[in-house]
């Protein structure tokens, strides 16, 4: 793609709002919902080895995208890096699995969404549509997560620079939450609350590795967005690698504030333990909900941060004739993906109505396609140092073969997580047939649009000699 196409956006993104935009990204949800298990499955520092292996895990990967990201910044990140390095097949597969992530979260969220509003404001649904996965689905409780579709797709319609400033707000009110808890585990928490150190030895720290990556999808949001960041490249990839260490912090925080103020009786019987965790050190249940409303700030900034990037590899396939040219329109007044935003909207708001099992098995199964994206990246990393050495890079990463080799063995590593017999193996039949449903949706859509470029280029052909 050259940068000719690149300017249908403008530069309105500041380095602050690309920094929120990540770390919004990676803070979804799970805190609040995962901790009390991380703890549990792994102990206080079997957790805490956990995050600070997967942060360097996910740092390595993150520096290739830095460097290429600083490099190129162009829309569609990955797909850019390498269409560059190996054609626009392998840069269909990068997008397209990527794309599989960013879409299985957004749908996730929108689910994640009335779950959570039940927490707060829990009330007896109506009107009993069907069941799904032994998941009874209520017609109230759907169209929670639908209005709240409608209105991110409509925050992102207008415009960039609102979705930004929605974001900065709800990532700092997440941030604020997590300083709550820091506060009260080091004023009112038991030390002796972090005993065990050590649940289940290596398997147990494995158990809590193994969900990494679905933590930290989102710094790979940055290079979707390149072309709207009015900072040098070489500040792009100072924020990617700044904001993975800032949700290493984070995630690093609430699982000592959870260890802190809940033995290990509680955190095998709570359902929210990191809320749980606030009103044991608190000593009152609003403290729950407040730290449930920063939970809420983590589902949206998660779900905008996605319905951005995702927009942007739609815009990205389109422009390189991988899909249909509908994706690209760009609209004249606000400069955003219009059509791919509305796109995602649709599948957003369609999700609440499948249940909360689907979308688990939805999210498992796009979670692969992440981790590919990230290892056929990390790939190209390593062959456009020896094609292009000369490419001008403004971030450039110092020992680029260790971290190059690193990059892939883990990516590698953990696609084999979810192969059969891993702790985090896909679920046979449900997830498996996901994937390879989206798959063949991916090899039909490539195929159709290849026939269609080459009936275009023909028929223009045959006009120029014709004339």
């Amino acid at each position: 793609m050259s940068n000719n196409n690149n300017k249908d956006f403008t530069k309105s993104m500041s380095k602050i709002d690309v920094l929120f935009l990540s770390l919004g990204a990676m803070l979804g949800w799970g805190w609040v919902v995962l901790s009390g298990e991380w703890v549990a499955s792994a102990g206080f520092l079997g957790a805490v080895i956990a995050f600070i292996l997967g942060g360097l895990l996910v740092i390595f990967i993150g520096l290739t995208y830095a460097e290429l990201s600083s490099a190129m910044p162009e829309t569609g990140g990955g797909l850019v890096f390498v269409k560059r390095a190996f054609g626009k097949k392998s840069a269909f597969v990068t997008a397209w699995g990527v794309l599989f992530g960013y879409v299985s979260v957004v749908t996730f969220e929108a689910v994640a969404l009335p779950t959570v509003i039940d927490y707060v404001m829990p009330v007896e649904h109506k009107v009993s549509l069907w069941t799904l996965g032994g998941w009874e689905v209520y017609l109230t409780w759907a169209l929670i997560g639908t209005v709240g579709s409608i209105a991110l797709t409509a925050l992102n319609f207008f415009g960039i620079k609102p979705a930004a400033v929605f974001q900065n707000i709800f990532t700092v009110a997440i941030v604020l939450v997590a300083g709550l808890i820091v506060y009260g585990a080091i004023a009112h928490g038991d030390l002796k609350n972090l005993e065990p150190m050590f649940t289940d030895g290596i398997g147990g720290t494995l158990s809590v590795l193994v969900m990494i990556p679905f933590l930290f999808v989102g710094f790979d949001v940055i290079p979707q967005v390149a072309a709207e960041i009015n900072a040098p490249g070489k500040s792009i990839g100072r924020i990617i690698i700044v904001s993975i260490i800032s949700a290493v912090c984070f995630y690093l925080f609430v699982v000592f504030g959870v260890a802190v103020a809940l033995p290990d009786d509680l955190l095998l019987k709570s359902q929210l333990a990191t809320a749980d965790a606030m009103v044991a050190l608190f000593g009152s249940p609003i403290w729950g909900y407040i730290l449930v409303v920063g939970g809420i700030a983590g589902i949206i900034t998660s779900w905008n941060a996605f319905i951005i990037g995702g927009s942007r590899i739609l815009y990205a396939m389109a422009e390189n004739n991988m899909i249909p040219k509908w994706f690209s329109y760009i609209h004249p007044k606000y400069q955003t993906p219009t059509n791919a935003i509305i796109f995602l909207g649709v599948l957003a708001a369609i999700a609440p109505f499948l249940g909360r099992p689907a979308l688990v098995w939805l999210v498992d199964a796009g979670g692969v396609g992440i981790v590919v994206g990230y290892l056929l990246v990390s790939i190209a990393f390593m062959k456009l140092r020896k094609t292009e050495s000369a490419l001008h890079r403004p971030y450039r990463v110092k020992y680029w073969k260790f971290t190059g080799v690193m990059a892939i063995v883990l990516s590698i590593l953990f696609i084999v997580f979810y192969l059969p017999g891993m702790p985090s193996a896909l679920v046979w039949p449900m997830e498996w047939v996901i994937l390879g449903v989206w798959c063949l949706i991916g090899f039909a859509l490539y195929s159709l649009n290849s026939v269609k470029v080459s009936e275009d280029v023909f028929e223009k052909s045959e006009n120029y000699t014709s004339s």
